[in-house]
Parts: structure tokens; sequence; C-alpha cells
């Protein structure tokens, strides 16, 4: 996604703007999320790839961009803290509803989007289109934010080794 391309999106900021004002949801930049990226980042890279492709399909994208932005609304690492209850994946939604609920009114569908999004670390499916928009871009974001960071991670080492070699000779 072209950086700024979301902040340009009238309709969008619409939808989002006074949620990306709220000190609880800028608290996000302060939590890594997969390796180089800010959860604040994830968020609004889930919230708008995802509003987009609602928007395309004529379906709810005020509630898909709602629920994107809000899907990971916590504070702690999830890589480190271990619950009793459950694992990251069954309660982190769950935390971020009742978070979201403290900034603004949630409607049915967008709780729907944010506690199901986890679907396939979760046995229970989104319930409505816009949900399964939100799990995929959400699991195609992470991927993508993951991999980077191994590919710059490998890059390192090959030129690592490259310059080895080169002062070895």
């Amino acid at each position: 996604m072209t950086k700024g391309t979301w902040e340009q999106d009238l309709e969008y900021l619409s939808y989002v703007g006074e949620l990306l004002q709220e000190p609880a949801v800028q608290k996000l930049a302060q939590y890594e999320q997969h390796h180089a990226t800010t959860r604040l980042d994830h968020c609004i890279s889930v919230s708008y790839t995802s509003y987009l492709i609602a928007k395309k399909m004529h379906l709810n994208a005020k509630a898909t961009a709602r629920a994107g932005l809000l899907h990971d609304l916590f504070y702690y690492d999830w890589r480190t803290t271990k619950f009793d209850r459950g694992t990251h994946a069954w309660i982190h939604p769950r935390i971020a509803v009742r978070n979201a609920e403290k900034i603004t009114t949630l409607t049915p569908l967008e709780k729907d989007i944010i506690i199901k999004h986890m679907w396939g670390a979760t046995v229970q499916p989104p319930k409505y289109l816009e949900g399964w928009i939100v799990t995929t871009v959400d699991k195609y974001s992470a991927s993508t934010e993951y991999t980077g960071h191994l590919l710059d991670k490998i890059t390192t080492i090959f030129k690592q080794r490259l310059n080895f070699a080169k002062v070895s000779k």
C-alpha cells in the first residue's frame, strides 16, 4: 500500500477519522506487531485494505473499516503474555471488543468481525462477508509483515557472507 493513500481517502476518513484521534487507538503505535511494524500501522493497513475490498464488493465498507482498525485493540506483547483461560488468538479479540466499546458504540456486525478475525487459529468462522474480508486481509498483512522481516534478515546474512568471502580472498 502506498504511504498516504488512506490519509487522502475522505470517505475512509469519515468512517475512522474520529477513532484514529482516540488516545486508546494511538497507543497502539507503542507496540511492535510483526518485527518492523507497529500494531497501529498493522491495524490501519488491515482496515484500509479491507475497506477497499468491501467497498468494491458493495458491502458495509464503514463497519469493515472500523472493525479492521479496532481488531487488535489490546495492550500487551502477544509473544510473551500467557493466559490461563485460552490462547492469545481466542482472548485478544474479546479484549479488543471491550476496549473498543470504551471509545465507541459497536454494531453487531463490527463486534462479529473483531471477535472472529482470528478464525483459523480459533474455531468460530465469521458470520458475515465483511468478517471474512478482515480475517483474510489480517492473515495476509501479518504474513507479509513477518516475511518482510525474514527477507531483510536473510539479505543481511547473505551480504555479510559475500563480504566475508571477498575479504577472505
